[in-house]
């Protein structure tokens, strides 16, 4: 059994670690074809993108960066890591558009201040899943979006619309009157 699928049959408060469970199928101008959303954080949510194995994918419709959709682990296992590493997906997601002092500088901040509620969600991960925080969270993190292609990505045309790009598949947007 895959570590997502043990995770999912936890009885756990997940949103402490911003990975609330939702099954609204909520979806946003950038979140690609072919999704399984498996947790959010506010607007933001992770999921894997089939053709792309096991890694795990943010998709923020408010990034601050140039990309809506990237890629934060690997695998969900390495998530999971990574989650322990930080304390929650907030640092993780963050990382694409931080440098390394911003990022350490938010670990140590009171933004980050674990809660009770949410040490016992981090403490059953590492028990039950037999997981141990991931080092260098921000290396990690940062080598797997530095080397990523992210051309193969599949969106809607609504995607392409709202950014006033071409779609590719050539059809004319519609337009509203």
């Amino acid at each position: 059994m895959t570590v997502y699928k043990k995770y999912c049959q936890l009885s756990l408060d997940s949103r402490w670690i911003g990975l609330e469970k939702s099954e609204m199928g909520i979806e946003y101008f950038c979140t690609p074809i072919s999704v399984e959303v498996i947790g959010w954080e506010n607007s933001i949510h992770y999921c894997f993108i089939r053709g792309y194995e096991d890694i795990v994918f943010a998709v923020n419709p408010e990034t601050c960066v140039d990309k809506y959709v990237y890629p934060l682990a690997k695998n969900f296992k390495d998530f999971l890591r990574l989650i322990l590493a930080c304390g929650s997906t907030t640092a993780v997601e963050q990382i694409i558009g931080w440098d390394k002092q911003q990022f350490e500088e938010f670990i140590q901040s009171d933004y980050n201040k674990i809660f009770p509620e949410q040490q016992i969600v981090l403490d059953a991960l590492k028990e039950t899943l037999k997981l141990e925080p991931l080092n260098n969270p921000y290396e990690y993190v940062k080598s797997i979006q530095n080397n990523f292609d992210d051309s193969k990505i599949q969106y809607s045309n609504e995607y392409y619309d709202t950014l006033g790009l071409e779609r590719p598949d050539g059809t004319e947007r519609k337009k509203i009157y």
